[in-house]
């Protein structure tokens, strides 16, 4: 009983042993994948090139890769004739339009592809945004494209300083404008859904990215605000309405549209203090007779000093919906004035609002009394410094004079 059950236990030791050495034999029936050949160089992480540029692949990233997982060959986007010769010399880029040739026309059209045609190397191309061998979809929370990595994605360049000069970037530093705007501060810290909020990609486009002096950039001065509609449609509704939005239907460009306001990248909270005493400036690009004239009043004294609980420009002309004060709807026309002011001043009555906002001392045609009053108190300050100012050179040479007959008289100590 003993030698047989010695018998079997060699038996299965055996045979568990040729199991095991089998196991560790490659099978000889598996197939070699299709780029087995290229990653036997190009799988080394420390290969280069004759130039000393690193031609390495990743296997692993490139195989959970959009192409990867489609199992494409090397040579589907390496299509150079020489490419299938082991060694090989020099290959040009991946053509992406051998698949993508829709894309690949649109960008020839964009600044990036103007930029690169016309010899700027620094320009970005698809790999730039896409990738190399590690592509993803944009869905993929890991792509480079993707809604909550697209800020870094054009940080690469549009937040690179030494770029940003080298390639004369127009606007500086616009990834970090935008990082610290309501828009990138919302991406950021996730305050709103992530669809909601507007990327590079959402006013500048994908593939259809142009200059906004492009008329048919998105973000030209005629079609900047369709493109913040996408968003803000009530608002731009309530714009069109006012005399801006009108001027800007007849045609007018120079009339303020959104980013004039609000400016491009570098938007903040309608809420916040600096947009508040900042929007003062930015109505005076426009109107600086009128800004001038509102910083000479008390409101405007006041802002200048830095509180926001002040009327302002938007405070009784409104925000998008201003309108000239001969329209019964604007804020400040006669039926609706008395209201405008009370929303500040609750006891106001209609000689309180019978003041102008922006009397001008300047002006005599705006008002004679407070012309020739300031024009009074110009002459008054002019006569008492000019007085005081002969008085006081007088007395000097007086007491001079004084200080020398003293020490005429004063004998020399002995």
């Amino acid at each position: 009983m003993i030698a047989t059950r010695l018998r079997a236990f060699l038996f299965c030791a055996l045979l568990g042993l040729g199991l095991g050495a089998a196991a560790q034999q490659p099978a000889k029936d598996a197939a070699p994948g299709p780029n087995d050949g290229c990653l036997m160089c190009h799988g080394d992480a420390g290969a280069k090139a004759a130039s000393g540029k690193s031609v390495a692949v990743d296997a692993k990233r490139f195989a959970t890769s959009v192409h990867g997982s489609m199992s494409l060959p090397c040579a589907a986007c390496h299509t150079d004739p020489g490419f299938g010769q082991m060694p090989h010399g020099a290959v040009k880029p991946a053509q992406c339009d051998s698949c993508h040739d829709k894309a690949v026309k649109d960008y020839a059209t964009t600044v990036h592809g103007k930029a690169r045609s016309g010899g700027n190397h620094v320009a970005a191309t698809c790999a730039s945004c896409h990738g190399a061998h590690d592509i993803r979809k944009s869905s993929d929370p890991a792509s480079r494209t993707h809604r909550a990595n697209l800020e870094a994605t054009c940080a690469a360049c549009h937040g690179n300083e030494a770029i940003i000069k080298q390639a004369n970037l127009p606007g500086g530093n616009v990834a970090g404008m935008f990082h610290d705007s309501v828009h990138g501060q919302a991406m950021a810290n996730k305050t709103a859904a992530k669809d909601a909020v507007p990327t590079c990609i959402g006013c500048h486009g994908v593939h259809d990215i142009r200059a906004k002096s492009d008329p048919e950039s998105r973000v030209s001065r005629a079609n900047s605000p369709a493109m913040c509609a996408t968003c803000h449609a009530s608002v731009k509704a309530e714009w069109e309405q006012s005399q801006h939005g009108k001027l800007r239907h007849a045609n007018v460009l120079q009339a303020p549209g959104c980013t004039d306001c609000h400016s491009t990248h570098q938007i903040m909270r309608h809420g916040d203090d600096k947009f508040a005493l900042g929007v003062i400036d930015k109505c005076g690009n426009c109107h600086a007779d009128f800004a001038g004239t509102y910083r000479d009043t008390f409101h405007g004294q006041v802002t200048k000093l830095g509180f926001v609980q002040i009327a302002t420009c938007a405070s009784c002309h409104g925000a998008h919906q201003v309108l000239p004060k001969d329209n019964p709807l604007s804020k400040v026309s006669a039926q609706n004035r008395l209201a405008t002011c009370q929303a500040c001043h609750p006891k106001a009555n209609a000689n309180f609002v019978s003041f102008d906002p922006h009397a001008n001392k300047h002006s005599r045609e705006r008002g004679q009394l407070l012309f020739f009053t300031n024009k009074f108190m110009e002459i008054l300050l002019l006569g008492v410094f000019a007085f005081f100012g002969l008085h006081t050179l007088l007395w000097f040479f007086r007491s001079l004079k004084a200080v020398r007959e003293r020490r005429a008289t004063t004998p020399p100590r002995s």
